[in-house]
């Protein structure tokens, strides 16, 4: 508990980014995001830097077309929701579903605070 909760924050988001980029090997953590977005029916602005620039990567493979995935796009989500499970199960090794969701709200309590 050496350095504030800022430092661990922004290195487990460049450790998240990183890992998940190498262990999804065909996308990025962006472009997922988006697949997983549209594949759930969200629409608007996601709350996430990056989305047009995936939409765009996503659109050139065939995966999606006019803002919602193609066959071809639903396929990938559903082999790649395999890998991101997998990843999941690592990052939350040793990590119970009680302190889970304690930091999720703590974390949402403290930027609550902030708007």
């Amino acid at each position: 508990m050496d350095k504030p909760i800022g430092h661990w924050l922004k290195l487990l988001d460049n450790q998240l980014e990183g890992a998940m980029d190498q262990a999804l090997r065909t996308t990025t953590r962006r472009e997922w995001q988006v697949l997983n977005a549209k594949a759930q029916g969200l629409t608007g602005p996601l709350p996430f830097d990056g989305v047009e620039g995936a939409e765009e990567r996503l659109a050139a493979r065939g995966w999606l077309a006019d803002g919602r995935l193609t066959d071809e796009g639903r396929a990938e989500h559903a082999r790649i929701s395999a890998q991101v499970a997998e990843f999941r199960r690592k990052v939350l090794d040793g990590v119970s579903s009680q302190e889970y969701l304690a930091t999720v709200d703590v974390l949402r309590r403290m930027s609550a605070n902030l708007t």
